[in-house]
């Protein structure tokens, strides 16, 4: 319906015929102009969001495998015709040479960015040794060639993308989709914003839980688990790749336009572009000094240490270090320089579960420097680091939970567990993917057990300073205890006087307010589903 309502042309995305017919006319047209692939690149990028939102968010009731297929051939598709036309540009550029061409050096250099891509290409036309290293002062990328490149007629290229269309999608599609976050607001965005502005009010229930988990059916998927035997590949489970994908390249020169009068004319050789072969192939065996890189790292993405430099491996499909060594990452110029033995496709990457597990969290009504979830939406407060307020680019923003999602992982702030993070974060007796149902009531039949509910507290409106109580539920009873937040040691000795109930669902109808139950029964549907999505993605209950 909204694609419907946009009335932009663009296809359908989840229409076959639409989006084969869109890639073929796209594939016709002849124009390689790279700000117009840029210009065409974004559309594409929003069609491969819509399809992956529609593979994250639908439930798996309400999609076919049939259509799961063609979705994930369409992204792949599109992903494909996209970098393919980024090179159609790349040979293009590299034939009129002199329309960029450096005063300084004689060599041709040219920097061409948006929002997504940031395209860097340097032509190596006087052939002089003592010009082998170059900045794009525009995106402060450098490298430093050895002396049999910087003494042949070679072009290199940093196309970095800010989405991965590389690592292999069957690992995750969330951390690829573009951020609606980093397009403008509009104006009937700014005016949801200052109707939403508003502190909630509902009653909201903050605690803590362990559950032990059947033995049967750890063992079960530990076997099931494929084991990572090679030290230089990059486990996708524990790294995510941080900041998009850089293309390096070394590139042939193509044979340049000669003008004639009125005519320009340029020799036409089949194949496309070409690739400058680094170490040569008649002389693999031989030494050859190594490809310095610089890359100046995205002010729109949090690295919390040290990033893994990695290449990728097309034959493998997979992200290997080896052939990466001498990694300096210089945090104040938010720079990482590092040494190549070939050109490679980089990728810059950091554990997946670095946040983990949650010291402390709390869900309540807003506050200061705390995110605000209402109606169908939810927003970004802040995110500090040290006295830094980061991230400025989607704080402040209304998104749907699934983008907030995506958008944090991409700018490298991950608080969303997968279900093999257990392996990766040392947590004992903890709740299953299978029993996030915990999140909203857990039927007596369910075959969890030793849940310790641990804080529980009515709040009303932001602001409460009431104390909290601690209760028990082990699956068949809850219960109030008698330790308090403060006490010094963990008791399973019950209050006096504690009622029993046989669910946690009846403890909390029994012991909220009938101001609180009012709240609870009138509150939106949406906003409980935000909700319910939030603490599904974070896993809290799990990982603390």
């Amino acid at each position: 319906w909204e694609h419907y309502l946009s009335c932009d042309g663009s296809p359908d995305p989840t229409v076959l015929q639409e989006i084969n017919t869109f890639m073929s006319l796209w594939r016709e047209e002849q124009n390689e102009d790279v700000q117009l692939v840029m210009e065409k690149g974004e559309q594409v990028l929003n069609l491969i969001e819509k399809l992956q939102f529609l593979l994250l968010d639908t439930p798996p009731s309400e999609i076919t495998e049939k259509e799961t297929d063609q979705y994930q051939e369409s992204i792949l598709a599109l992903q494909n015709l996209l970098h393919q036309k980024y090179n159609e540009a790349t040979e293009h550029l590299l034939k009129v040479t002199n329309m960029y061409e450096d005063p300084e050096t004689g060599n041709m250099q040219a920097v061409i960015k948006d929002k997504n891509v940031t395209f860097c290409i340097w032509a190596n036309l006087k052939k002089e040794v003592r010009f082998k290293s170059h900045v794009f002062i525009e995106a402060q990328h450098g490298f430093d060639l050895p002396k049999a490149l910087a003494v042949s007629g070679v072009a290199v290229r940093v196309l970095h993308t800010r989405y991965d269309h590389v690592s292999p999608s069957t690992v995750s599609f969330k951390g690829s989709s573009t951020s609606p976050a980093d397009t403008n607001e509009t104006e009937e965005e700014t005016e949801k914003s200052e109707i939403l502005d508003v502190p909630s009010q509902g009653i909201w229930l903050v605690f803590l839980c362990s559950v032990a988990e059947d033995p049967l059916m750890h063992e079960e998927r530990r076997e099931k688990e494929e084991a990572v035997t090679d030290e230089n590949v990059v486990d996708l489970q524990q790294f995510l790749v941080v900041g998009g994908v850089y293309h390096l390249d070394a590139l042939r020169l193509p044979p340049q336009v000669k003008q004639l009068q009125e005519w320009s004319l340029v020799e036409l050789r089949a194949g496309g572009l070409e690739a400058q072969p680094y170490p040569p192939a008649e002389a693999a065996e031989a030494t050859h000094p190594p490809v310095q890189i610089t890359l100046r790292l995205s002010d729109h993405v949090v690295y919390f240490g040290d990033p893994v430099v990695a290449r990728w491996d097309p034959a493998g499909k997979q992200w290997r270090t080896d052939g990466i060594s001498s990694v300096r990452h210089e945090t104040q110029e938010r720079s990482v320089t590092f040494e190549m033995s070939a050109f490679y496709t980089t990728a810059l990457l950091q554990d997946a579960h670095l946040n983990m597990p949650y010291h402390a969290w709390e869900l309540q009504p807003a506050a200061t420097d705390e995110a605000l979830l209402v109606g169908d939406q939810c927003l970004l407060s802040s995110v500090l680091v040290g006295e830094k307020d980061a991230l400025s680019h989607i704080t402040g923003k209304w998104m749907s939970p699934v983008d907030l999602q995506a958008v944090l992982k991409k700018a490298g702030v991950n608080i969303f567990p997968e279900e093999y993070s257990h392996n990766y974060v040392p947590v004992k007796k903890k709740v299953s993917p299978k029993g996030s149902g915990l999140l909203l009531f857990i039927p007596p039949s369910s075959p969890l057990r030793n849940i310790r509910l641990e804080e529980l507290l009515e709040h009303l409106k932001a602001g409460s300073d009431k104390d909290w109580s601690l209760y028990m539920f082990n699956g068949q009873k809850a219960q109030k205890l008698r330790i308090t937040e403060t006490s010094e040691a963990f008791s399973e000795e019950l209050e006096e006087d504690s009622e029993f109930h046989s669910t946690l669902y009846h403890l909390l109808k029994d012991l909220a307010s009938t101001e609180a139950i009012a709240k609870v029964e009138t509150a939106g549907f949406l906003f409980v589903d935000t909700v319910y999505q939030l603490l599904l993605a974070t896993r809290v209950l799990a990982y603390s």
